[in-house]
């Protein structure tokens, strides 16, 4: 069916020890024998488990692994992730977004997290979820951000296990992703990244070796080709790295139409992720490019053994075997836990939140008086992000809700919409009229095609809300704007029109159970300067004017920049002009500029907070809830400030090549090594209380590394949890590349008023370590080092050395 090829990868596309999560790398480690049930299967059934069916009936699976059931092997289902159980339009627990939770630097809270996802899952009908996603933040614009964890493999490795090992602890399958590399969206499918083998080791790679280690039953390889050779066909990687030196069990997946050739499956891939449209049948389309015919004739002629397609097949059944999904007592599936989930939800949403900014106590905001409150995220709430991880919530209340709530009857709470984002249909401007389109099951085609009149050169949004299924909207020949479930309701997008006429395309695409319905409709520059008129007149009125501001990250396109999309940085400036006491909330998926910083009181960072994240967010405006995330990624100052900044060979790439030559020094390492003052550091968060560290010292530790202890006290009148931060500084007796810190341990920490406690953090001798591109091992920096201790990359007040023995 023309168009849905392309749709495809968008459409399906207890804390851990850090002895654990990052220990030396073993030696050889030999995989299991071959699971016994797979000597009893035929060949068709065999492979069957080595591609996936796309479902499109029931409860939409990503993906669907018939079983033997003569053996006692259960059918496999699989649902993208990783911010909750994606089941296209049927509803399910829609978590904060992954970014949230890092921010928590709580594992505690993020195997939580996986345990709700988990038993929703199983709840929902799923045996498997893709997720989570893993990849390091190094592209600041990269669209699926929000999806992933943070620009510091310590974080991300330590939150990615305690997801999984909640996830897996209900019987849900867990998947890590995206192995190695996908750093950004942008070309994805072709780019070839070259990267250093030790900036490999060091920065991308430790979270997925704290996975294989976490028991992490699958692994889904990247698009892109890593240094020359595709992910899902590199056998260094698969098979030395992952399985080899790791020890890893389970068995590998490529990403939709990933892989690359037959013989992949030699070379460490086990599991095809591919879609043949041509045999869609009866609400499903079978995969199969490589691993189906091809496949059944390269075993037949014995190009490829029958053992290698043995092996593969047993990997995924010795990992349904062990999670409860094989023989006669097979895990029954729980009943949904919605008061469980909400609970959970909001304790992420509100664990997770930053509070960037907060000049003379502007938050939290007191009883009585006049509030503000701006932009459509405040009435149609931000719950999630857009892609494969968009997920339709049980529920969602609107923050203008809560907040009227919670102002209570001694105050007046108005609201203004700000930013328009869908407007009304063209009318007159659209030839020939045009109001709704409709395509019936199956079908795909044009829905409308026609002329569109600007009556004034300017900036337009344009907006197309679909029900059931994908459409594509293009404007002369600009960029396609793609619409459907995963995108939200409506997708609406700002485009700069010429005073004329533009031609219009719309097309679309239903899937095989249901009819798809499209509307167009626009915010002319008129209509977006008289909301943002509006919004200024109430907040002058206000006490306090509390503005939301959004933007829509989402898998398959990076950001176009780092500003808030649409009029935004205009409204807030505005506003803020209008009434200084301005709170700004953030429902963004990564860093964003903030030309309006100075002229604000406040600015708190809700992420996309998940179905509770109303409750979460006034919980924290009115000071029920004290803010205590921290940032797990820098925020530049502009779009120019940066580690992959001005250079096209780092980001975007050039001619499907892309060198990371920044090396090591990713996030706030390369703001260390540049002298780039960030517009917020790495770590950086704070408080409704304050916090005071003091009598620094580090010693051995049994077993290897350092216990670094030091006192920590709670300044303020308020009970709160502050995050410390351990950065160890580099050795002089290392010839390698060093940061000139890097973070290698954390703890949150509970205070009441002016309690101390004295908090000890062990560093783990891995975290002395560096890879030695001779030796290709691992190797301990020795020698004299520094221990800063404190509340962000760039505010230690304590500090003190250690000695490392090689």
């Amino acid at each position: 069916m023309p168009g849905r090829g392309r749709l495809v990868p968008r459409l399906v596309g207890a804390a851990l020890s850090v002895a654990l999560l990052l220990g030396s790398t073993p030696g050889a480690s030999a995989q299991p024998a071959v699971h016994p049930l797979v000597a009893k299967m035929t060949l068709d059934e065999k492979l069957s488990f080595v591609h996936w069916t796309v479902t499109f009936s029931g409860l939409f699976s990503v993906g669907y692994l018939p079983g033997v059931p003569r053996l006692g092997i259960a059918e496999l289902r699989a649902a993208d992730g990783p911010a909750g159980i994606r089941l296209n339009r049927h509803p399910s627990t829609a978590m904060p977004a992954p970014i949230a939770l890092a921010s928590t630097f709580d594992d505690q809270l993020a195997r939580a997290y996986g345990e709700v996802m988990g038993r929703d899952g199983r709840a929902l009908g799923q045996d498997l979820v893709f997720g989570p996603m893993m990849n390091i933040i190094r592209v600041p614009q990269a669209g699926r951000n929000f999806e992933t964890f943070s620009e510091d493999p310590l974080v991300t490795a330590r939150t990615a296990a305690a997801q999984i090992q909640g996830v897996q602890s209900q019987g849900l399958l867990a998947t890590a992703k995206h192995f190695a590399e996908n750093n950004q969206e942008h070309n994805r499918e072709n780019v070839n990244v070259t990267v250093d083998e030790q900036t490999l080791r060091e920065i991308e790679l430790p979270a997925f070796e704290a996975s294989a280690r976490a028991g992490v039953s699958s692994v889904m390889c990247a698009y892109n080709k890593l240094n020359g050779t595709p992910s899902c066909g590199n056998a260094e990687l698969l098979n030395t790295i992952l399985r080899e030196q790791w020890g890893f069990q389970g068995w590998v997946m490529s990403d939709w139409l990933a892989t690359h050739s037959t013989d992949s499956i030699s070379k460490g891939l086990d599991q095809e992720l591919g879609i043949d449209w041509s045999q869609s049948t009866g609400g499903s389309v079978p995969g199969g490019t490589y691993f189906g015919d091809a496949l059944r004739k390269a075993v037949s002629d014995g190009t490829i053994p029958m053992s290698t397609l043995d092996r593969s097949v047993s990997r995924i059944v010795t990992q349904m075997d062990k999670h409860g999904l094989v023989g006669a007592n097979q895990k029954p599936r729980p009943s949904r836990d919605l008061p469980g989930a909400a609970r959970v939800t909001q304790q992420v949403a509100e664990a997770g939140a930053v509070l960037l900014r907060n000049e003379n106590q502007a938050l939290p905001l007191t009883g009585g008086g006049s509030i503000a409150v701006i932009g459509p995220t405040a009435e149609e709430p931000k719950v999630t992000g857009l892609g494969s991880a968009h997920v339709v919530p049980d529920k969602a209340s609107a923050p203008i809700d809560t907040i009227r709530a919670r102002a209570g009857a001694g105050s007046t709470v108005t609201y203004s919409v700000g930013e328009e984002r869908v407007g009304e249909n063209p009318g007159a401007a659209l030839s020939p009229a045009f109001t709704e389109g409709r395509l019936e099951p199956g079908a795909s085609g044009t829905l409308h095609e026609g002329t569109l009149t600007a009556p004034v050169t300017g900036n337009y949004r344009i907006a197309v809300r679909v029900e059931g299924g994908y459409a594509t909207l293009t404007i002369d020949d600009g960029a396609p704007i793609e619409a459907g479930e995963v995108f939200g309701a409506t997708t609406s997008v700002v485009v700069r029109l010429t005073q004329g006429t533009h031609k219009l395309v719309l097309t679309g695409s239903a899937p095989l159970e249901s009819a798809l319905t499209a509307r167009l409709s626009w915010v002319t520059p008129q209509a977006a300067q008289a909301a943002i008129d509006q919004a200024v007149a109430a907040a002058a009125k206000a006490r306090t004017a509390v503005v939301f501001a959004f933007d829509d990250g989402s898998e398959g396109v990076d950001r176009p920049t780092l500003g808030l999309p649409g009029r935004q940085d205009q409204l807030i400036t505005e506003v803020a002009k209008a009434n200084p006491n301005t709170v700004v909330v953030l429902n963004t998926g990564s860093s964003v500029t903030m030309p309006w910083l100075a002229r604000t009181a406040a600015v708190l960072d809700m992420w996309y907070p998940g179905q509770t994240g109303a409750e979460a967010t006034t919980a924290l405006l009115f000071g029920d809830a004290n803010p205590s995330g921290r940032l797990t990624q820098t925020f530049p100052v502009d779009e120019n400030s940066h580690p992959v900044a001005n250079d096209p060979e780092r980001y975007p790439g050039v001619g499907d090549e892309q060198r990371y030559s920044e090396g090591i020094h990713v996030g706030y390492r390369w703001y260390d090594k540049k002298k780039v003052k960030p517009l917020f550091p790495f770590g950086h968060g704070l408080s409704y209380t304050s916090f005071a560290y003091s009598d620094a010292r580090a010693v051995p530790a049994a077993g290897g590394g350092f216990d670094v202890s030091f006192t920590l006290r709670n300044t303020g009148k308020r009970a709160g949890k502050e995050v410390a931060q351990v950065y160890l500084g580099p050795s002089g007796q290392v010839s390698a590349p060093q940061a000139e810190k890097a973070l290698v341990g954390y703890t949150k920490v509970e205070l009441k008023p002016g309690e101390s406690k004295r908090v000890t953090i062990r560093v783990d001798a891995q975290q002395l370590k560096h890879w030695n591109t001779t030796t290709h091992a691992w190797a301990t920096g020795a020698g004299p080092r520094v221990v800063s201790i404190g509340s962000s990359s760039a505010s230690l007040p304590l500090s003190t050395t250690l000695t490392v023995t090689g």
